[in-house]
């Protein structure tokens, strides 16, 4: 408990040391993590969270590069929470994204973490939503989540960010993707990066004729921004439109009711969470494989079982 709270405290005061294993903590999924997180709840609340995410090759990347670059102009402190997915071989995150993102990594004004999906679908890792916690809670200003390459599913992105931005290419297909998928609905700004190939501008009418055809009567309509991330070309049109998106949000009221969703869709991992462990838990009980031996045989209902696994963890907790 000592040891929490010490490390909580270190983060408290934007020690950069004590974020880096603090993140380690969240990310093995230990106790001491969601201990952590708990201390730390209520000094977050502040960041604005920004989710990049997109089919994969549109060059997101990149683009969280300059974004993070353009907001430190802005005097902002940026946390990158960059989702890889799993080595097949260790677990650990493949870390492209931050061979993509040295500039912005060596300014001292941006920390950025690489996290392993371990198997999480939903475009995020099981510990993205701990670690944003823990770097709201250490002071920075901005929080940008890329996901992995998303597919037509994986948009719990919505789930964790304030605004999430949508990034297409042209020559991908990905107007075609986005009718087919809920990665439309998602966003509350869409980039068409490599805007400089051929079909940037048919993707840009593809992208507003479809969300002009379910989103018109929005009080907040998704603008189109065209980038060239390679180059820097549009970046800072993007952070116009992600911070004029922060600022509907506080003005409309809208930022709390997002916060209280978001906080429901916490409580349900953390459900999820309490599960896995009295399942372990119970694994390592003296009576688990008799208790899996009468379910198979008959003798007792696997609800029945279930239910003293819980009875059983909460009495000792």
């Amino acid at each position: 408990m000592n040891e929490v709270r010490t490390l909580a405290n270190g983060i408290r005061q934007q020690q950069k040391r004590a974020v880096a294993r603090g993140l380690t903590w969240i990310e093995r999924g230990a106790p001491s993590g969601q201990e952590l997180v708990r201390d730390l709840f209520s000094d977050a609340g502040r960041a604005h969270v920004i989710g990049i995410t997109g089919a994969p090759g549109v060059g997101k990347s990149t683009l969280v590069n300059r974004l993070a670059l353009a907001l430190r102009t802005r005097e902002r402190k940026v946390g990158i929470l960059a989702v890889d997915p799993s080595s097949p071989f260790s677990g650990g995150a493949i870390l492209g994204d931050r061979i993509r993102m040295q500039d912005s990594v060596m300014d001292e004004g941006v920390f950025m973490r690489s996290l392993a999906t371990r198997g999480h679908l939903g475009g995020l890792s099981r510990a993205t939503f701990g670690a944003v916690t823990l770097m709201d809670a250490a002071g920075y200003d901005v929080i940008l989540i890329e996901t992995v390459g998303a597919g037509q599913s994986e948009v719990e992105i919505m789930q964790l960010a304030h605004s999430t931005v949508v990034v297409l290419a042209p020559g991908l297909g990905d107007d075609i993707q986005a009718i087919k998928a809920g990665i439309l609905e998602i966003g509350q700004v869409f980039v068409v990066n490599k805007a400089d190939h051929d079909g940037a501008d048919h993707s840009v009418r593809a992208i507003r004729g479809m969300l002009t055809l379910g989103m018109e009567h929005l009080a907040w309509f998704p603008p189109i921004v065209k980038t060239v991330a390679d180059r820097g070309d549009g970046v800072d049109e993007l952070v116009k439109a992600v911070e004029s998106h922060w600022g509907y949000l506080r003005d409309s009221g809208q930022l709390d009711q997002m916060r209280r969703g978001q906080t429901a869709h916490l409580i349900e991992l953390a459900l999820q969470d309490w599960v896995k462990f009295a399942l372990n838990d119970a694994q390592k009980a003296p009576d688990w494989e008799a208790m899996r031996d009468q379910v198979r045989s008959g003798i007792r209902d696997a609800g029945d079982a279930a239910n003293a696994i819980i009875q059983r963890r909460i009495t000792c907790h």
